[in-house]
């Protein structure tokens, strides 16, 4: 009889989050799920990992049974220590989510469901992040149970190294859903704006709010996607490297080849230290 595959479940509203809960009832469907997540809400923090303080790990109980272990750092982190020091073997597929709220567009590059996402495509395994696209009280159901399909197909098929999927699924009941559509990250941006507040003790402080503008309209994108009431699903890479810029930048004066430093007339010559082969 096959084993079943590993999947390690991760998020970033924290362990208790229902959108994780949602997530965790499809995967044991798929095969032996962990669950490694922040111990507390850990929203917009990106691909931050903690080096300055230690890690606290505690076995997490829901309705009185074993669901988790809790960290006390970022997803990246419990993605990390889950693959190098919780787990005994090295899980099949990463699975971050659900997360409670939009992670399209430039949101990719704050969120820490997708950062969790992108931990575990660093170290080889294939991931993916899953989001349903509202803040409001949601069911958080069909989100799963589209991650469970996707997932499936990812443990199938496997993903393209340096690849992962970002998924997100518009709050509607799963009739009302359109479909799927492949697309790629939109180009709208956060207008942010600062509201400036009195505390109880009249002093200042400010709380950072805003929304999405030059909202993408073509399909293709994955904001106008999911408004328009599809599912989105994206591939997307870590490597931040502008290929095209590359290009552009060999026809730069001194860039684009190697340029010989003229010496200064009565410079010294330096000869290059000679270090013994390996």
């Amino acid at each position: 009889m096959p084993k079943r595959p590993r999947i390690l479940v991760c998020n970033d509203d924290g362990i208790d989050a229902p959108g994780i809960a949602a997530l965790v009832k499809e995967m044991r469907r798929l095969g032996e799920v962990t669950v490694v997540a922040p111990h507390q809400q850990q929203s917009a923090v990106g691909h931050a990992i903690t080096m300055n303080s230690p890690l606290r790990v505690r076995k997490y109980y829901k309705h009185g049974r074993f669901f988790g272990h809790a960290v006390s750092g970022t997803p990246a982190d419990c993605v990390k220590i889950a693959v190098r020091a919780i787990l005994k073997r090295r899980p099949d597929l990463v699975v971050s989510g659900v997360n409670h709220g939009s992670n399209t567009a430039i949101s990719i590059i704050y969120s820490g469901t997708v950062s969790a996402a992108t931990e575990g495509t660093i170290l080889g395994i294939p991931s993916i992040a899953v989001s349903l696209t509202t803040y409001a009280p949601a069911d958080f159901s069909v989100a799963a149970q589209f991650a469970r399909r996707i997932a499936s197909t990812v443990l199938r098929r496997g993903l393209p190294e340096g690849t992962l999927l970002n998924v997100n699924v518009p709050p509607l009941p799963a009739r009302r859903i359109k479909g799927s559509r492949i697309t790629r990250q939109g180009k709208a941006i956060w207008n942010d704006t600062f509201d400036a507040r009195r505390d109880p003790a009249n002093k200042e402080y400010y709380w950072l709010t805003g929304g999405l503008q030059n909202v993408d309209r073509d399909l293709v994108y994955d904001e106008a996607a999911v408004r328009a009431g599809y599912i989105s699903v994206s591939p997307i890479q870590y490597d931040l490297t502008d290929l095209a810029m590359m290009e552009v930048m060999k026809r730069w004066p001194g860039l684009g080849r190697q340029t010989r430093v003229k010496r200064r007339p009565g410079a010294p010559t330096r000869r290059a230290k000679r270090y013994p082969r390996a």
